[in-house]
């Protein structure tokens, strides 16, 4: 079990259309695949979820060399500065590098013992995961998109009679508040009684986030993600909604502090890793803050996220995803397959995918080609994001 080479790929997932929200828009999701080989030859896979880290994982990987890939706790203390901040270094980017290598430790240490992940962290309470379907506008792309509130409640509609989804979210934030009021009120109408939440992306100031909570309160919202940016708005709105509000920024006392979010939403990497994603979603359980994760990674990355929503209790309501948005992904089988509104949980040992060699070579041509994170139309995306 122990470390012989460490190798990433940055690659790009396409979406079928480019998806519009309050930071611009994005046609395809730059993340770097880890291969991380054992002196046994068992290949474990991990992947950085934002952007291309490939620099920063070959040279971590490098001062693992022999490292034994059970234990993670010295390989993050090698690697990971102690300290939240220091100026000669970026201890952020370090620790989502270390998470991405850390997924692939816990991959191979599956492969070798012959157990899934969700085995390895305590068992597999549930072997289906229900997730949420996405809706926004888009831009043309491989599909046509949706640029009205009656394409978009279309789009759901054809979403429930293709896949039978059973809860939606969507985006808002994105064009002039009186038409996204006519979009969710449209989409109400398409999806019947299932739940819909929505998401800003930060981006409305409280006076505006105050006007719209009102006026799509009758269209029974079940959650409502970041209408504003800090925890401080959200607390403030708190004064005029009931409708509990989620954010991807993470910042546990003071959610427990304030009483809101009453979720956080948020991905393996931003934590170091599966054992502190682990320890974190029990720290949220035990502050009785509830805890989700967002879409947007490969299959890599997504088995792992449903493994410890399979394994974890606290992962209670449905998490995020954009499977039937992807035009490609780099695990064999293509996109995990989303019908009826769940993912079946991936079988086999470690996380339970492999690894497609013709489709990441094609998802690396296809970063080469673009850059990270283009928006489809003018080469890149988060230029657009104004506060309103």
């Amino acid at each position: 079990m122990f470390i012989r080479q460490v190798r990433a790929t940055a690659v790009n997932i396409p979406f079928r259309a480019p998806y519009r929200f309050s930071y611009g828009a994005i046609a395809s999701l730059t993340k770097t695949v880890i291969e991380l080989e054992t002196e046994d030859g068992v290949i474990g896979l991990g992947e950085c979820a934002d952007g291309d880290r490939t620099a920063d994982v070959v040279a971590m990987g490098a001062r693992l060399i022999g490292h034994d890939v059970r234990e993670v706790g010295t390989a993050e203390a090698k690697v990971v500065p102690g300290m939240r901040y220091t100026p000669w270094g970026n201890v952020l980017a370090t620790r989502r590098a270390f998470g991405g290598i850390e997924m692939a430790m816990w991959d191979a240490r599956g492969k070798t013992d012959g157990m899934p992940l969700a085995a390895l962290l305590g068992d597999a309470r549930r072997d289906r995961i229900e997730l949420t379907e996405y809706f926004s506008y888009r831009w043309p792309g491989i599909d046509a998109g949706e640029s009205s509130p009656t394409e978009v409640a279309r789009y759901c509609a054809a979403m429930i009679e293709r896949h039978g989804s059973t809860r939606f979210e969507g985006k808002m934030g994105t064009v002039d508040l009186t038409e996204e009021v006519r979009m969710v009120a449209e989409v109400r109408a398409a999806i019947g009684d299932r739940p819909l939440q929505l998401d800003a992306n930060g981006v409305w100031t409280v006076p505006t986030a105050r006007d719209a909570l009102r006026r799509v309160a009758p269209y029974d919202i079940a959650w409502f993600e970041e209408p504003c940016e800090t925890y401080e708005e959200m607390a403030q709105l708190r004064r005029f909604s009931d409708i509990p509000f989620s954010a991807h920024s993470i910042d546990l006392a003071k959610a427990h502090a304030l009483g809101c979010p009453e979720a956080i939403v948020t991905n393996i990497n931003e934590h170091g890793g599966i054992t502190r994603t682990v320890a974190f979603i029990r720290a949220c359980e035990l502050l009785g803050v509830g805890f989700r994760f967002h879409s947007g990674e490969t299959g890599i990355a997504s088995a792992a996220y449903l493994h410890l929503t399979a394994a974890l209790d606290h992962v209670r309501d449905p998490s995020q995803t954009l499977f039937h948005w992807y035009a490609d992904d780099v695990i064999e089988g293509g996109p995990h397959r989303h019908d009826g509104g769940f993912v079946a949980l991936p079988q086999g040992p470690g996380l339970g995918v492999t690894l497609d060699r013709a489709a990441l070579a094609r998802c690396h041509q296809r970063y080469l080609d673009e850059g990270p994170f283009p928006d489809g139309r003018n080469g890149g995306y988060g230029g657009q994001f104004r506060k309103r």
